[in-house]
């Protein structure tokens, strides 16, 4: 018997709550289990219907979804979709969202109005569908700084001599649950980590340079959205944006730099892909890639992380356990490519040991 989720739709407006019920419905292994006006609303309902999953929207009366989403992880936690407007405020809320335990976001402007994608909606019902059924919850991180006091890695990994650098580069690739998952580590990172790091995070087009902005607050390295053309430089994290590819590609001085393109041509759903990052910095940099693949849906990494292994580089993939969705990490450990899989817990010090 197929197996079916509740889904609790919480939104101010009468007609988005409609509009999201129906997308939501035209899934049958989905009802709607009930609709929600506010935050107030939306936590009395949880208690009381106890939902599989909840789309929450981020702009409400009486009660926002911020503050709705801190209740509800405190007091009847629940796997929680963020829909957000595609502004300013809408994003960095929707962006703190994440940090708080909400699990993905979704514009709403991609969902609902004129020229909708249908690419866009299965890929919402597809997400929905293995959010609700991992029946993972985050918990509630009023804190986003890391504690740096207890971090053990080896001084002399991190000296900047030739001789001590066993890697050049580090590639992140995650999906749903990523931010989360990024922000358990990327902090961490010290001050004299003589690498840069490129950081590709499935996300909605104009989120990725609020993320970059976010994370140059709490980390010890500069954090920027990657611009076209910018040079890739060691002791920085790069954060492809949204909406385009991120490649890299050897100039003539021997710098390598960074080509932002649409690149229509390319047959992928993501945009940034994390295989085509891959495949364009394996051959570059060979035994000297570090290919890390983070929790996530689908099998975006797994061509990119062949390519790394055929050019002798070294993958860790995120375990089971700690994912979110164990999607991304699990078909690239069962193709035979990772060289260590570990939990989130570990993956800040195997990345360490490794670079």
């Amino acid at each position: 018997m197929m197996k079916q989720y509740g889904v609790l739709v919480v939104d101010d407006s009468s007609f988005m709550r409609r509009c999201i019920s129906l997308i939501i419905e035209k899934d049958p292994q989905f009802f709607i289990i009930g609709i929600a006006r506010n935050g107030l609303d939306a936590i009395e309902k949880i208690q009381r219907l106890k939902p599989d999953i909840v789309t929450l929207d981020v702009e409400m009366p009486e009660m926002d979804g911020i503050s709705a989403l801190k209740e509800i992880m405190k007091t009847c936690p629940v796997p929680v979709v963020m829909l957000s407007n595609h502004t300013e405020d809408g994003t960095r809320t929707a962006l703190k969202a994440l940090e708080l335990g909400a699990i993905d976001i979704f514009l709403k402007g991609s969902l609902v109005g004129e020229n909708i994608k249908e690419e866009t909606i299965n890929d919402f019902l597809s997400k929905l569908k293995v959010i609700a059924d991992s029946s993972k919850v985050q918990k509630n991180k009023e804190d986003s700084n890391a504690d740096l006091e207890n971090i053990k890695y080896d001084k002399q990994q991190i000296n900047c001599g030739e001789k001590l650098m066993k890697r050049e580069l580090l590639i992140i690739g995650c999906s749903t649950g990523g931010p989360s998952a990024l922000q358990s580590i990327l902090p961490r990172f010290p001050k004299d980590l003589c690498r840069p790091v490129i950081v590709i995070q499935h996300m909605p087009p104009g989120f990725t340079g609020p993320l970059a902005e976010r994370f140059d607050t709490i980390c010890n390295l500069h954090v920027k959205e990657v611009e076209n053309g910018d040079i890739l430089e060691r002791g920085k994290i790069y954060i492809a944006p949204a909406g385009f590819q991120t490649l890299l590609e050897k100039s003539q001085d021997n710098s390598i730099v960074f080509k932002v393109e649409d690149m229509k041509n390319v047959d992928s759903l993501y945009k940034p892909s994390i295989n085509v990052t891959l495949n364009s910095a394996a051959p570059i940099f060979k035994d000297k890639l570090v290919s890390v693949i983070l929790t996530g849906m689908g099998n975006d990494g797994l061509a990119g992380c062949q390519n790394v292994k055929n050019n002798n580089g070294y993958v860790i993939v995120e375990a089971e356990e700690s994912c979110i969705v164990y999607g991304m990490p699990k078909v690239v450990f069962e193709a035979g490519l990772a060289d260590s899989q570990v939990a989130l817990s570990d993956m800040f010090e195997t990345i360490m040991l490794n670079l």
